[in-house]
C-alpha cells in the first residue's frame, strides 16, 4: 500500500490519518505535500470542529522514511528544501490551522512524529507508546525550525535529551514532562481520544478558533496586533447563546 494522508469528514470532525503501515507510518516526502494541503484545506472548512490526527494500525509515526534519504539529503540546495519547504510547510499548516487538534499516539512516536504531535493542542497517548529522535545515530541533526517546535512543546530538556543522547522516552516519562495531556491504557486510548473530540464539539466553535489565534500570536509575541479586533465577537450568535442558555439554566446550542 502507498504512503498516503487520509483524510475523512463526518458530523464536524476531520480525522486525518498518517498511512505508511508497512514503515510504521513513517513520513515520505510525498505524505509531507498532502499533509500540507490536507491542513490547508482544513483551514478553510467553517463547519469543522476538531481534527482527529492518528496513525495507521498500531503506531502514529516511527519518523522520516529513511529510504528515500540517499536520494536528496547529501546536497544541500535539496536538503534545505526539503527541510524548509516540505517538511516546514506542512508542520506550518498545522500551527496556523485555527480548527482544535487531538493526537491519538499509539506506538512509535519518532521523530517527525514527536514535530507532527508537537502541533496538536491535546496530545493523548497509550501506555505502551515511545517518544524520541534519534536522528544522532544517522549522523544529522534535526533541522533548526523543527527543533525549535520540539523545544518549546516537549520542553527544552527533553529536546536535548531525544538529540543529544538519542534517549527514548515512554508516554507516563512524558506525561511528567508535560508534552501529553493525557496516558490511557492501550486499549482505551481510541474511545478516549473520540470522547475528548465529543466534548470539544460540544463547546463553541468560533471561541475555540479565537483562542487558537490569541494562543498563537502569544506565543511569537504579536499579541498587540490582535488588540484592534479582539472584541469583534460582542455581537455573536455564540456570545449570546452561552450566556442566555446559563441564565436560564439549560446547556447550550452551539
Amino acid at each position: 500500500m502507498p504512503s498516503r494522508i487520509r483524510f475523512e469528514q463526518a458530523a464536524g470532525v476531520a480525522h486525518v490519518t498518517l498511512s505508511y503501515p508497512k514503515r510504521f507510518n513513517a513520513m515520505s516526502r510525498a505524505m509531507w505535500r498532502d499533509l500540507r494541503a490536507v491542513f490547508e484545506r482544513i483551514q478553510g472548512m467553517t463547519e469543522l470542529r476538531c481534527v482527529l490526527v492518528s496513525g495507521d494500525g498500531a503506531h502514529f509515526c516511527a519518523g522520516g522514511d529513511i529510504s528515500e534519504y540517499p536520494g536528496f539529503r547529501f546536497q544541500e540546495p535539496l536538503l534545505r528544501a526539503f527541510h524548509e519547504d516540505e517538511v516546514w510547510g506542512a508542520l506550518s499548516a498545522m500551527l496556523a490551522c485555527d480548527v482544535p487538534m487531538v493526537a491519538q499516539i499509539e506506538g512509535n512516536c519518532m521523530g517527525a512524529g514527536v514535530e507532527i504531535a508537537s502541533c496538536c493542542d491535546i496530545r493523548m497517548a497509550a501506555e505502551s507508546a515511545r517518544f524520541g529522535a534519534p536522528i544522532a545515530k544517522l549522523g544529522f541533526p534535526m533541522a533548526p525550525r523543527e527543533a525549535a517546535l520540539v523545544a518549546r512543546e516537549a520542553g527544552l530538556r527533553t529536546a536535548r535529551q531525544m538529540l543529544l543522547e538519542a534517549a527514548v522516552f515512554s508516554a507516563p516519562d512524558m506525561l511528567l514532562r508535560g508534552f501529553l495531556s493525557q496516558v490511557v491504557a492501550d486499549e482505551d486510548v481510541s474511545e478516549l481520544a473520540q470522547a475528548n473530540v465529543r466534548r470539544i464539539c460540544q463547546l463553541a466553535p468560533q471561541a475555540a478558533r479565537l483562542n487558537k489565534q490569541t494562543l498563537r500570536a502569544l506565543m511569537h509575541d504579536q499579541l498587540p496586533s490582535l488588540l484592534a479586533t479582539a472584541y469583534d465577537y460582542a455581537d455573536s450568535f455564540e456570545q449570546r447563546e452561552g450566556i442566555n442558555a446559563f441564565l436560564e439554566k439549560r446547556p447550550p446550542a452551539f
